[in-house]
């Protein structure tokens, strides 16, 4: 096929990588995509709700409760020191947690009300590994409270 004189050379249908434009063109559309796309995420995440009881509590769970007291009886080592290292006083209100609980998000100083007790109660000691769902309400040195609060299911939430 004959060259024309004058005429310009035909671009190829396809371009190669290396005869791209300059990129630096789509610098400031990747900028401004770049913000509405946080602005986007900041106010759906702002809008967004946990469903929840209407005390505040994200979490409620059914579980086993018996009573401890601070006596050398019942716990090994100091018995006025939690698991983590709290000092624990008669009047406090404590619980310490089984390990599965903890998993679930009861952890050290988390604050958790039980259904039928005043108040809020901390998470300061935890159980040995055998029991599952299960709490253990401290009671000072009133061994009496603890006998008479026995074992029972009650409901949590924290």
């Amino acid at each position: 096929m004959p060259l024309l004189t004058g005429s310009r050379p035909q671009k190829p249908l396809l371009r190669s990588i290396t005869d791209r434009e300059p990129a630096h063109g789509n610098v400031g559309r990747m900028k401004h995509f770049r913000k509405l796309f946080l602005a986007l995420l900041f106010v759906s995440l702002g809008s967004c709700s946990v469903a929840h009881s209407g005390s505040g509590s994200k979490h409620t769970l059914k579980v086993t409760a018996s009573a401890y007291n601070s006596v050398k009886a019942q716990t090994h080592g100091n018995p006025a020191i939690g698991a983590w290292g709290d000092k624990l006083r008669p009047g406090m209100r404590v619980i310490a947690v089984s390990r599965d609980l903890i998993k679930m998000g009861l952890k050290h100083n988390t604050k958790v009300k039980i259904e039928g007790l005043p108040g809020y109660y901390m998470v300061k000691d935890k159980m040995h590994k055998r029991w599952k769902r299960k709490i253990d309400i401290y009671m000072g040195t009133d061994i009496k409270a603890a006998r008479k609060w026995g074992k029972r299911k009650v409901k949590i939430s924290w």
